[in-house]
């Protein structure tokens, strides 16, 4: 193994490379194409996959969303057609008699599906808006983000029926000066007086955008006169419970309670996050394996491309090593040169490939940054999976090199000598 240490075997390593500079050159890029399409697709998975958990980062993916609808089968006396109105009651019953549950949050809103908005005044301005009434646990289900100074709801607004709010930025925008403080001011909501407690920016995955208002829930019951009834429900499942089968067992409890035929299909309606979710992760690491499969053939036709260029040099140079076999040079050593020579031009391909394609991603990166109508968020190469390509490629063109090495081995002295 010391010949790898000598000076006169590099010395031929780059005579060789340097009589076929053409066909090593077009061959090296054969190799670095490879690596760099499979780290430039490897990081653009990622920054997709990247882009879609951050939109859900404040916000609970195993969470379905359920509220009534109509009948579609008569039962038990009461005609198809009836209107499933769903209340507080179904919510204690669903929290006492499901398991898999982790968080429930009964939701009622006024400005929204045909309900009047809520009349919003300020001194001399005033608008309409959308208002919810919510629990506090809806801040554990989809993270409300409150500028510094404020807050959101809590127990004991919800306990004393808080005249309390909370605005959106579009809001605090609309009527309040660039340097004025909300917090601790009050408006009027109906024509009743609450003080505002915090403002909120809208997130990608809440729908509630930046334009409407957060009471108290039972504030919100009082005022608009909902007693119990609820206009949906949210609800987040237990981690290790799955989302899809709690649904189902929740939406068959509720047609026990509300005397619905067990076939009905259309008496609640219902999205799951988490099944939606589940479906783009599959997406994603569909994403994942192309660009691994693409990559790692744009890889193995790059290696194949130089040992066929080593045959062809192996070729040209058979009265070369027929000489150095004369002079007295092993079977290894000459096996040793041809397949230095295959790795070195892989690991330099390799490497520039991988340079290249880092590069690029660096470069989308920073003309992406944090715009939203881009769905790339920070592409990068995980360490191990680029660091396992180059030693694939290193490898590859260490086996590929025994081919054109073992022919050169194979050639006797006194026939190379004959060559022309």
């Amino acid at each position: 193994m010391k010949f790898i240490f000598e000076r006169d075997t590099w010395q031929e390593i780059y005579g060789a490379i340097r009589k076929n500079k053409i066909r090593t050159v077009i061959t090296v890029i054969g190799v670095t194409w490879g690596v760099f399409l499979f780290v430039f697709l490897l990081g653009m998975a990622k920054g997709l996959d990247n882009s879609f958990r951050s939109q859900f980062n404040d916000f609970a993916t195993n969470t379905m969303f359920l509220w009534g609808q109509q009948t579609s089968i008569p039962n038990e006396g009461f005609k198809r057609g009836r209107t499933m109105q769903l209340t507080l009651d179904d919510v204690k019953e669903l929290e006492s008699k499901i398991k898999d549950i982790e968080y429930i949050a009964p939701r009622n809103v006024t400005g929204q599906w045909g309900t009047p908005p809520g009349q919003f005044v300020k001194g001399s301005k005033s608008g309409a808006f959308r208002v919810f009434g919510d629990y506090p646990t809806i801040d554990k289900v989809s993270k409300k983000k409150i500028f510094d100074g404020g807050r959101f709801i809590n127990e004991e607004d919800i306990k004393y029926e808080r005249k309390v709010c909370v605005i959106g930025e579009d809001i605090y925008k609309q009527f309040y000066d660039k340097d004025e403080k909300a917090v601790g001011s009050y408006v009027r909501i109906n024509g009743i007086y609450f003080k505002v407690i915090g403002v909120y920016k809208p997130t990608q995955t809440g729908f509630e955008g930046d334009d409407s208002i957060f009471l108290p829930f039972t504030t919100f019951q009082t005022i608009f006169n909902q007693g119990k009834n609820i206009s949906w429900m949210v609800i987040t499942a237990k981690a290790d419970k799955d989302i899809v089968n709690t649904e189902t067992i929740i939406k068959n409890t509720l047609k026990k309670i509300h005397n619905v035929h067990p076939e009905d299909t259309q008496a609640f309606g219902s999205f799951n996050l988490g099944q939606e979710v589940a479906k783009v992760n599959g997406f994603l690491s569909g994403m994942r394996l192309i660009t691994y499969i693409v990559g790692i053939a744009t890889l193995i036709a790059g290696v194949i491309a130089i040992g066929n260029v080593l045959l062809i040099t192996v070729k040209e140079r058979t009265r070369e090593i027929g000489v150095r076999r004369a002079l007295g040079a092993t079977p290894a050593e000459v096996r040793g040169q041809i397949m230095l020579e295959s790795i070195l031009l892989t690991f330099v391909a390799g490497l520039l490939g991988f340079i290249f394609g880092t590069m690029l991603l660096w470069g989308i990166h920073t003309m992406v940054g944090d715009n939203n109508d881009i769905p790339i968020l920070n592409p990068t190469v995980d360490f191990f999976a680029a660091g396992g390509a180059l030693l694939a490629i290193v490898l590859l063109g260490t086996l590929i090199g025994l081919i054109p090495a073992q022919k050169a081995v194979s050639v006797r002295p006194i026939e190379a000598l004959r060559e022309e």
